[in-house]
């Protein structure tokens, strides 16, 4: 008989990337359509001379600096392979096959597929009314199999968040044995006040988890780190768990390098954030229901006509990222390719 792979593998998902066309705008990706600053281009390039050599094993360097630029204790950070990887190897350090992960659906496209990986089974909760997460449902659907509850805020793909009141009352009644990870990859984008900062919510709360990456607001998507910070035993089981040295050498000098520059990229994101409330608009003005955004991208909700939509974009030469039956996400670009947005938007025949 011949090797074969597990056989529930042929029902997870896979993970489908934003596309990308040669000439094309890309706006599917949340990427920063910004470059690098100069010192962090410069941090690479000058790592580039010891690339022979293995980084850093446990990225003591990184975490030390992640510590003090946050505010925390450096036995409370891990660093991963962007955000994603930390949610993989929170579940493989929380989860076995016995176990549940509970997460709103739609969300964020790798929360079934870590979840499936490891063996676990996913436990999905529709959103609210207005694209949200719906919290009261999430609650009443734990049970004596939940060990995990991932709550992107904001969420993607939709960029709606949850405000403070109501993320503190949730947080009060999850019992103590489930770990919340809130997954804030688009924090620095945020412009609510009232939209709470998870690692102040963390403080004295062991069973909560916050997740932050160098990938949109750092601009650093393609070298893929990002960092966890949790209790201490929880922050030590997903190093516990991490592929040893997968956080490259490239990336460690960029994310360093980037928070030393932190006041130019969170001006970046200050100019992005206001680029979003005009696209928003416009596009309310053109007809389409946009929901309120808090991240670097608005949501189309365009149901059955999503696919339409987006096939009607790439001829236009600017991609989207489409879901099928759902809706379009548009990330936020430069003005100018928001603009090349914003025109196919208007020649929309649907």
């Amino acid at each position: 008989m011949p090797v074969r792979v597990r056989a529930d593998l042929a029902a997870m998902p896979d993970y489908v990337p934003g596309r990308k066309i040669a000439g094309a705008i890309n706006l599917a990706s949340n990427e920063v359509s910004y470059p690098p600053p100069a010192a962090i281009v410069a941090a690479v390039s000058e790592a580039a001379a010891s690339v022979h050599r293995y980084p850093a094993m446990g990225s003591e360097d990184l975490i030390t600096r992640v510590a003090e630029s946050f505010g925390v204790d450096t036995a409370q950070v891990a660093i991963g392979c962007g955000s994603v990887a930390l949610c993989q190897q929170l579940v493989q350090a929380l989860c076995t096959a016995q176990d549940e992960v509970l997460f709103a659906w739609r969300s964020f496209e790798a929360y079934p597929i870590v979840t499936q990986v490891v063996g676990a089974t996913r436990h999905t909760v529709p959103l609210a009314p207005g694209y949200r997460h719906d919290l009261a449902a999430t609650l009443e659907a734990i049970n004596e199999r939940t060990r995990l509850i991932f709550v992107s805020n904001p969420l993607n793909p939709t960029g709606t968040a949850l405000r403070r009141d109501e993320l503190v009352d949730f947080l009060d009644r999850v019992p103590e044995d489930v770990l919340v990870v809130l997954d804030e990859a688009y924090r620095e984008f945020v412009t609510d006040p009232d939209v709470p900062d998870g690692l102040e919510l963390a403080r004295g709360r062991q069973n909560v988890a916050v997740l932050r990456t160098f990938s949109k607001a750092y601009g650093l998507a393609g070298s893929r780190v990002g960092f966890c910070v949790a209790s201490p035993e929880i922050a030590g089981g997903v190093r516990k768990v991490a592929i040893p040295f997968s956080v490259n050498r490239f990336a460690h000098a960029a994310a360093l390098a980037s928070l030393d520059v932190q006041d130019e990229l969170m001006e970046r994101c200050r100019l992005i954030a206001a680029e979003r409330d005009r696209v928003r608009d416009e596009l309310i003005k053109i007809g389409f229901d946009v929901p309120e955004s808090q991240a670097n991208f608005v949501w189309l909700p365009l149901a059955e006509r999503a696919t339409a939509f987006n096939e009607h974009c790439v001829e236009q030469k600017v991609v989207l990222r489409c879901f099928a039956g759902d809706g379009v996400r548009v990330t936020i670009g430069t003005p100018e390719e928001n603009e090349a947005m914003l025109a196919a938007a208007r020649s929309f025949p649907g």
